[in-house]
């Protein structure tokens, strides 16, 4: 997830250049201080307004400062409800449960056990990725091209993105990557390969403990997999006796549609993790949903000090039965989704090398001149919106607007968009 860089950073002020690390990134593209925020707006110091296409990397999908979402924590605050709590039983931990088993689980026929894993969505996959080695007792994870899940070395492992794996340090093992859907642009099967190394004794590859994948993978470029493909990888899992891991971590609470991005596939993975807009307020909190029967951890085997955050259960809660409890949210998310790809469609039309890409409200232009896209970014921003690039070579300008931004205003940044790519290719 890298903002558009270039030399503009210079304009803030010295101390961040001084004091924070250079590890720093989005702050390069968008050379502002950012000081108040509301729906899908945000505000510099200077009084300048952006539009939010951005959203925290999917961490707010139901926008800045959501009043309902500020209330609930407010009084609960107010209250003096516990904040820190580990695993220990609280109230607020109560409360979500009962709700995330009555809303989004019991719904959808899901039978699957809660697990908190720490703050992050590496958190989650980390718990996932040990939870199948312990479950089968195998080594090996299966991931594929373009994969992002996270940045601690278990999720490392199984990212695909060259610079990121560098950053370890050390050697990343115990995982193989294999084509993503359409990674040969439709001239080779590619999911025919996966099966065949699979299944022949001469190909070298190690009985997999897992699969992991996203059906929608954001950071690699918004590369949409087929329902017809993640059928069939969730057949060849269930055959071969392979855990199939959905990372729903910035594709779930929504972003497709459903509240899970797997639903319109009809597949029920074995494991799901789930985090950023999970706590519906940007705040820190991570899932990982898993059978019954594998849950196989002893008490304390997988634990973590900022597992139990009681604030983050208050907005998730109250996230749930604002958006959940009727079908509509979702409709009009569906909706707002094909409002998006049209515009992009027709922006995509009027120039060569530019097409249009996502699923639901996760959607993007890709440019066969990769250095564009960030050039793109850098022009929306200077028109007020906040657009990010993704892909292995950023060549994406990625949409990752809130849900709950209205028609108008996803209008206006496609018109911005419009204008920003005009004044780019």
């Amino acid at each position: 997830m890298t903002a558009a860089t270039g030399p503009i950073e210079d304009d803030l002020p010295a101390v961040f250049s001084a004091v924070e690390s250079e590890v720093r990134s989005y702050c390069r593209g968008w050379p502002t201080i950012l000081a108040t925020a509301k729906d899908s707006w945000v505000t510099d110091t200077e009084g300048r307004r952006y539009l939010d296409f951005f959203a925290g990397a999917g961490a707010l999908n139901y926008g800045h400062n959501n009043d309902q979402l500020k209330s609930a924590l407010l009084d609960y605050l107010s209250g003096d409800g516990i904040v820190h709590s580990l695993d220990i039983a609280t109230t607020a931990k109560q409360n979500f449960l009962e709700t995330f088993d009555r809303l989004i689980l019991k719904p959808r026929g899901l039978d699957y056990k809660v697990q908190f894993p720490g703050p992050t969505g590496t958190n989650s996959v980390e718990a996932a990725l040990k939870l199948a080695r312990k479950v089968t007792s195998r080594e090996s994870i299966i991931s594929f091209t373009n994969a992002f899940h996270g940045m601690t070395l278990g999720s490392l492992s199984v990212t695909g993105n060259s610079m990121k794996r560098a950053g370890a340090g050390i050697p990343l093992v115990h995982a193989t990557p294999m084509p993503y859907d359409n990674y040969f642009g439709g001239v080779t099967e590619d999911f025919h390969w996966f099966e065949r190394v699979l299944d022949d004794s001469g190909s070298g590859l190690n009985r997999p403990a897992a699969v992991i994948v996203e059906t929608v993978q954001g950071e690699g470029g918004l590369n949409v997999a087929r329902l017809e493909w993640l059928q069939e990888l969730a057949n060849l899992c269930r055959k071969r006796d392979i855990l199939l891991i959905v990372d729903d971590v910035q594709m779930g609470c929504g972003r497709t549609g459903e509240f899970f991005s797997f639903e319109a596939a009809g597949i029920v993975p074995d494991i799901v993790t789930l985090s950023k807009s999970i706590s519906g307020y940007g705040l820190p909190m991570a899932l990982t949903l898993f059978r019954p029967d594998l849950d196989v951890w002893a008490p304390g085997e997988h634990n973590g000090t900022f597992r139990g955050h009681n604030p983050a259960f208050v907005t998730a809660t109250k996230a749930l039965e604002l958006y959940w409890e009727k079908p509509t949210f979702a409709a009009e998310t569906a909706e707002k989704g094909l409002l998006l790809r049209a515009g992009l469609d027709e922006i995509a039309a009027a120039y060569d090398g530019v097409s249009a890409r996502g699923r639901g409200m996760a959607q993007g232009l890709m440019f066969t001149d990769a250095d564009l896209a960030a050039d793109v970014c850098r022009s929306a921003f200077e028109r007020g919106a906040l657009m990010e690039t993704s892909g292995p070579s950023d060549e994406v300008v990625k949409l990752l607007p809130p849900l709950t931004t209205s028609r108008s205003d996803l209008e206006a940044g496609l018109q911005i968009l419009a204008e920003s790519v005009a004044a780019t290719v």
